[in-house]
């Protein structure tokens, strides 16, 4: 694992544990919004699009550990891991709707969607299942999204680059507290340990989509990858847990390819503001 990212939350900024609302400087201030000249608008719309799905699709999926969660605690933390996941949707949105110039809003492009028009990778998807296994998917999605977004931070675009530059701090505590868990539930008891296990090769098939799923915009998806591997490996050694090689499942989120459960996850997310079109509060 990179030395900037630690496992141990005791070293550093302890601001980390709880990067939401610990700093609420707008990380746009001062920022053009104009897309700079060699940046193709499509294709940066397309970027962020994806980026932002992938942030609401998952902060949906741990807002649900609200009430559910092993311990108050986890679901205090949880719900922050999702609300830092909703502030990079919003941002991310609104960047979109700007460099496509198509005048839609954030509001627009989360809630007047339907499930065939989003382009988020489909882990996200899943339904959590156990504890055990939302913390290898929180693990394998935040150990992904760190090493894009530490890379994306010299994204050409100033927008791209202010949004995820904010995003490595929140990330890196998201990274931090999925690492500690398996490694508490890998190196526990036996029955903890089979599920944590299990709770991989469920993700296993899913990192692939993962790894191919983003380039250009400063990211070299070979050092994504090396990245990526490197920490899940080290995570998994300290767990006790095994990393068995997957076979990759066909289609890919970014294509459009969805899974059975991401309608339903939608129906509910986006219920209220389709009941009631245009209303405020």
């Amino acid at each position: 694992m990179n030395e900037d990212h630690g496992l141990s939350l005791a070293d550093g900024d302890t601001d980390a544990r709880w990067a939401f609302g610990t700093g609420f400087t707008d990380p746009l201030h001062g920022v053009a919004t104009a897309v700079p000249d060699g940046v193709d608008a499509a294709a940066l719309a397309a970027h962020c699009l994806a980026l932002a799905d992938d942030a609401l699709v998952s902060a949906q999926r741990l807002g649900e550990w609200c009430t559910r969660a092993p311990e108050l605690e986890e679901e205090v933390a949880l719900a922050n891991i999702g609300l830092d996941l909703l502030g990079q949707a919003r941002l991310l949105y609104t960047r979109a709707g700007q460099a496509e110039g198509s005048g839609r809003s954030e509001d627009d492009l989360a809630y007047f969607r339907d499930p065939s028009d989003f382009r988020n990778v489909r882990l996200v998807e899943l339904p959590n299942g156990d504890f055990a296994f939302s913390m290898a998917r929180l693990l394998v999605f935040a150990t992904w999204r760190l090493a894009l977004f530490e890379r994306l931070a010299g994204s050409p675009d100033p927008v791209l680059a202010a949004v995820a530059a904010k995003g490595v701090k929140e990330l890196t505590y998201h990274r931090q507290y999925a690492a500690d868990w398996v490694v508490r539930l890998g190196d526990g008891t036996e029955e903890s340990h089979r599920r944590m296990q299990q709770g991989l090769d469920e993700v296993a098939p899913y990192l692939g989509e993962l790894l191919t799923g983003h380039t250009g915009f400063g990211v070299d998806p070979a050092q994504v990858e090396d990245e990526v591997t490197a920490v899940l490996r080290q995570v998994a050694e300290a767990a006790r847990l095994t990393l068995r090689e997957a076979v990759p499942l066909p289609g890919s989120g970014r294509e459009g390819d969805r899974t059975e459960h991401l309608a339903p996850l939608l129906a509910e997310l986006q219920g209220v503001a389709r009941a009631h079109p245009g209303a405020v509060w």
